[in-house]
């Protein structure tokens, strides 16, 4: 799984080098993050199921151009991927969403006719509803947006 210290590590190896001041300082960044991320790992853990369904009425709410057939596929995706963010969280890296939603989950909701415009849309408004201090912590929230970012940029 990528992390910040196998991304480092692989990147030296594959350079056929030890890891620079730089990476390790990278590392050490990593590291200094810690506790923001595992404060928003869990808050996302205990909120999860309260995220997906405000996005998910928010994208699906009365006059919505979306078709309600495709409310409950919807869901499960936005559920899946935040479980995602959420393992990103922990380990410090965005592999899980590389290696698990990016690449087969785009191609599923593609293969299924379900509107990648709609996660766009749910993810951005979790990102925007995020209340500082009443959700998380401020570096927490700046943690846990810049992975939802990560991944609207990714499905755009």
């Amino acid at each position: 799984m990528k992390s910040a210290v196998t991304t480092v590590v692989i990147s030296a190896d594959l350079a056929g080098r030890f890891p620079t001041i730089s990476d390790l300082e990278s590392v050490k960044g990593s590291f200094d993050r810690a506790s923001a991320r595992l404060e928003a790992a869990e808050k996302l853990a205990a909120y999860i199921e309260k995220y997906t369904e405000d996005a998910l009425n928010e994208v699906y709410k009365e006059g919505a151009i979306y078709d309600q057939a495709n409310k409950d596929k919807c869901a499960r995706d936005i559920h899946h991927y935040l479980r995602l963010i959420n393992y990103c969280l922990v380990t410090g890296g965005t592999g899980p969403l590389d290696e698990w939603g990016i690449a087969g989950m785009r191609e599923v909701i593609r293969a299924q006719l379900l509107p990648t415009a709609a996660y766009i849309e749910a993810f951005t408004y979790i990102r925007d509803k995020i209340q500082i201090p009443r959700d998380m912590g401020e570096q927490a929230a700046t943690e846990f947006k810049a992975l939802l970012d990560y991944l609207i940029n990714a499905l755009a």
